[in-house]
């Protein structure tokens, strides 16, 4: 038996809830906003507490999708999904076709991909039931690699802008999760001459990556203190908070993770702390540029050398902050904002760019 509830949440085109007792699925799609094209974003799949805990992750992560896809120049909208369940203990073939009806009956609204929990294997699977989905591995793949590569060059933008110099050589930086993304970005910047420091959850994939790497190991907790110049959060979000900030002895944040700010004040407890913050939403942007250059054929050089333009984004975007004395995550909210609004009234996606970055 399946049944889906649809949540009226101001500021959100649709919100459904979806259970289907046969398998265990228990789901829900946020659709944030249209206007420059099908809602775009991941499925997440993590063993939230209840419900509301997955709703309030789903609503932030489609708000954000958003705002990335209108900062990264796509033709897409912002959604999500989450599944509620532990990857080990609950997904299933039949979970992940049930999931794909789910997606088929919004008729192209979203357009599903994967995330924390899931991968480009389950991609294929949910592509049996529905043609709206991003990323299986005959396509683009595991977004992942594109995905570092953008925090790579954000981190970049973000030394020269801090510290004003170019090279990566010699500076510390403490990776915080080092699963799919975090471990390519280690790879990346042990190549560009960062010594690393780095943590995960599973103690074993953070050693497998400091041998490849000669990363230092700290345990979760202890990342927040490590003496560092850079800290790259690439795990789950809301790790900068009201406890974590002070601890904090880098001087920028730059990660791959989504919703790193707890809550939005933070960037100004950030900003008294002397600390350059990178917004997530521009910098994690490769995994959904990636996807723009999926079809009909995937171009792969194409899309890495989109993805590297994420550099001059946060370059300009830094330039623009000081320019007008706000933080440049607010900077980043109100051009993501100006590109919307034209949107709406009917501007050229060309024109809408170049009006507004």
């Amino acid at each position: 038996m399946s049944t889906a509830t649809s949540k009226n949440v101001p500021g959100y085109e649709r919100v459904v809830s979806y259970v289907d007792t046969a398998c265990g699925l228990h789901a829900i799609i946020a659709i944030h906003d249209t206007t420059l094209g099908p809602a775009l974003g991941g499925c997440r799949m993590f063993p939230y507490a209840n419900e509301e805990q997955a709703l309030e992750d789903v609503l932030r992560l489609s708000r954000g999708m958003t705002y990335k896809s209108a900062m990264a120049e796509l033709p897409f909208g912002g959604g999500k999904s989450v599944i509620i369940g532990d990857t080990r203990e609950h997904k299933s073939k039949d979970l992940l076709r049930a999931f794909g009806s789910f997606v088929d009956s919004l008729n192209g609204q979203y357009i599903t991909a994967e995330d924390v929990g899931t991968s480009a294997t389950d991609m294929e699977m949910i592509r049996t039931q529905t043609q709206h989905v991003a990323g299986p591995p005959d396509q683009g793949g595991d977004p992942s690699p594109a995905t570092a590569w953008g925090v790579f060059h954000g981190i970049r933008a973000a030394v020269r802008h801090a510290f004003s110099q170019d090279s990566l050589e010699d500076l510390t930086v403490a990776i915080q999760g080092v699963g799919n993304v975090g471990g390519h970005l280690a790879d990346t910047l042990s190549l560009a001459g960062a010594r690393l420091i780095v943590t995960d959850i599973d103690d074993s994939v953070a050693h497998e990556v400091a041998a490849r790497t000669f990363a230092r190991v700290v345990s979760p907790d202890e990342i927040y203190d490590v003496e560092a110049d850079v800290f790259s959060p690439c795990a789950m979000g809301a790790v900068l908070n009201d406890d974590t900030i002070p601890r904090l002895t880098t001087g920028i944040v730059a990660g791959s993770a989504n919703n790193q700010l707890k809550e939005d004040r933070h960037t100004e407890l950030l900003i008294k702390r002397g600390i350059l913050y990178a917004p997530d939403y521009i910098l994690n942007a490769g995994g959904i540029i990636n996807i723009y250059y999926e079809k009909p054929v995937y171009d792969h050089q194409a899309a890495f050398a989109h993805v590297s333009g994420i550099h001059y984004n946060l370059v300009d975007l830094f330039r623009r902050a000081d320019a007008e004395g706000i933080s440049p995550h607010l900077m980043a909210d109100h051009v993501a904002e100006e590109r919307i609004a034209a949107a709406r009234i009917g501007e050229p996606l060309s024109q809408r760019i170049a009006a507004v970055g």
